[in-house]
């Protein structure tokens, strides 16, 4: 299967609504019997679309509400910074996202902290260690207005290989 057709599109769709569906209640979402669908989704995770299953949780309740982004600009454009940044990045666990970014900064990241101090404590205290920085900038959430996990799906979408 080369592409993924409209029945596909639409598992992936239900997926993403409800990642707890049984094979069974997919199958009914989606119009079609139990054992062709089970076998799509286990084609669907075997050729990475579905890269794995997860619970979205509520930040607030879990004490990590306040929500920055950081901008992040390199000290110096090589290889060896920018391996150290990544690898110091990804073993801080306040980062939630972590993107690679064209334009004034280099990296643009998502982190999630109690409040102001905790965040002056990641600061200087995480960031400040990663010798590669060279200037940050923070933007304070004030409040989420749309927060969406998913990937927008349609009919019309031809995956890429």
């Amino acid at each position: 299967m080369d592409e993924l057709d409209a029945t596909d599109i639409a598992i992936l769709r239900e997926l993403q609504k409800n990642a707890k569906l049984t094979i069974k209640e997919l199958a009914l979402s989606v119009h079609r019997s139990p054992t062709p669908v089970f076998e799509r989704v286990k084609y669907l995770e075997k050729n990475g679309y579905i890269r794995q299953y997860i619970a979205v949780l509520d930040a607030e309740k879990l004490n990590k509400g306040f929500c920055v982004f950081c901008n992040v600009k390199l000290m110096q454009h090589s290889r060896e910074n920018g391996k150290k940044f990544k690898d110091a990045i990804l073993a801080i666990d306040e980062v939630c996202e972590c993107y690679n970014i064209s334009g004034d900064f280099d990296f643009l990241l998502k982190v999630r902290v109690p409040d102001m101090k905790h965040y002056q404590n990641f600061v200087l205290n995480k960031l400040g260690e990663i010798n590669a920085i060279g200037s940050l900038q923070s933007i304070f959430v004030m409040s989420e207005i749309k927060q969406e996990y998913g990937i927008p799906l349609s009919n019309d979408d031809k995956p890429t290989k």
